[in-house]
């Protein structure tokens, strides 16, 4: 294998790639390029970047990829429909695609063929980087610092960094595991490692206190077209400003806090404390759109469906075939979904309380329980004799068996 002369490195500012700078640049002796991915994490990216040259990164880049994020992959895997383990909506899964897509742009541009992540060889980010690296670029060379140096933890991290004098946000304290951007806050680690203790107030950061939220319930209208939420309160927005809106309005409710276990793709069971309030009342409202423009059994298909969806994105699977064939599949359904729903947020719950479209199934005249209507109730009676004969002949099989007959 020729010497690696360059490295594109992922790069948060955190403490596990704050680090990852200077081992990579000492044991490969190589230049290192850090690329910083603004996908709404809220922070200085400026800041971030010099802080990369600071540490040993010859070139620091930084790309807005807000607006790509949530138009290319949070909002597919919403029409999808797409929940990991009935919890989690996959703040982390869907942003890593994105940042690796826009990584391997960069060491294209930087003419190099090796990439490196800060991602343990315990999760599922590794997979996810490495994935979609070698999708978009066949054959490229990944370095993974978890998986080659001599550090067993973050502790071990934590105390490098202080002999080096690289700076960090991490303490001994406050181990914690984050990850944040447009459509979630990811809290891991540290206390939480033990799934009895309640996460302190102090790790949230989207998020009112539920008892500490209005007293007063605020109401939100979100309009879909084709599956997407095009509007809210009225107002048609860019999907990166619907979203950081919605934010700052369901998180003022204490609306998407979900604290789970779930089951990593490398095997292990890992707890994971979330908060994501604007896409948790978009879910909330897409199902409430959907339930009246859309047929009863393409809506079951589809719920069949998210699951497998879900399954492959979580599992790093973004640019897999089947994801796409099945991202067309939900695409096509979607095209019926077109309505506004209106949700109502109240002390970390979101519930709808209203939903229309004018393409709605819904019809008031067949669904009354007043005299007059269409529908023949007679009618009724033949379908279920029909549905049970099956029934029928299962139990007359039962009770001749039972007989001896």
């Amino acid at each position: 294998m020729s010497r690696i002369a360059k490295v594109v490195l992922a790069y948060s500012g955190g403490l596990d790639t704050s680090v990852a700078v200077r081992w990579i640049a000492e044991r490969y002796q190589c230049e290192i390029v850090t690329f910083c991915a603004d996908v709404g994490q809220d922070e200085d990216l400026e800041a971030a970047r010099q802080k990369a040259l600071a540490v040993g990164a010859k070139k620091a880049v930084v790309r807005d990829l807000r607006r790509e994020f949530v138009r290319d992959y949070v909002f597919p895997a919403l029409r999808a429909g797409a929940i990991y383990e009935d919890g989690y909506l996959m703040g982390t899964a869907l942003a890593r695609p994105c940042i690796a897509a826009a990584l391997v742009e960069v060491a294209r541009a930087e003419g190099t063929d090796t990439i490196a992540h800060g991602a343990t060889g315990k999760g599922n980010d590794q997979v996810r980087f490495e994935l979609t690296a070698h999708y978009f670029m066949p054959g490229v060379r990944v370095i993974a610092p978890w998986r080659e140096w001599e550090f067993t933890g973050r502790t071990q991290l934590i105390a490098y960094s202080q002999e080096h004098k690289i700076p960090i946000d991490a303490t001994p304290e406050k181990p914690y595991s984050i990850d944040r951007n447009l459509l979630h806050n990811s809290i891991e680690g540290g206390l939480l490692e033990d799934p009895w203790n309640e996460p302190s107030d102090d790790v949230f950061e989207l998020t009112r206190a539920p008892e500490q939220a209005p007293d007063t319930p605020r109401y939100v209208e979100i309009e879909f077209a084709a599956g997407n939420p095009v509007a809210l309160d009225g107002e048609t927005l860019q999907p990166d400003e619907l979203l950081a809106r919605l934010n700052q309005i369901a998180g003022e409710h204490g609306v998407g806090r979900v604290d789970i276990v779930e089951n990593r793709m490398v095997g292990l069971k890992s707890r994971g404390v979330y908060e994501t309030p604007g896409g948790t009342v978009l879910h909330v409202a897409r199902r409430a759109v959907e339930s009246i423009t859309l047929d009863r059994e393409a809506m079951h298909l589809r719920d069949d469906l998210s699951s497998r969806y879900a399954s492959l994105v979580y599992n790093g699977l973004w640019f897999s075939p089947e994801r796409e064939a099945l991202q067309s599949l939900v695409d096509e359904m979607a095209r019926q979904v077109n309505g506004t729903a209106r949700v109502k947020l109240y002390k970390g719950s979101a519930i709808t309380v209203g939903r229309k479209s004018d393409q709605s199934l819904y019809r008031a005249d067949l669904a009354t329980f007043d005299d007059e209507t269409p529908y023949n109730h007679a009618d009724a009676g033949g379908f279920i004799r029909t549905t049970a004969l099956r029934l029928r002949i299962h139990s007359e099989q039962k009770q001749r068996a039972a007989s001896g007959k």
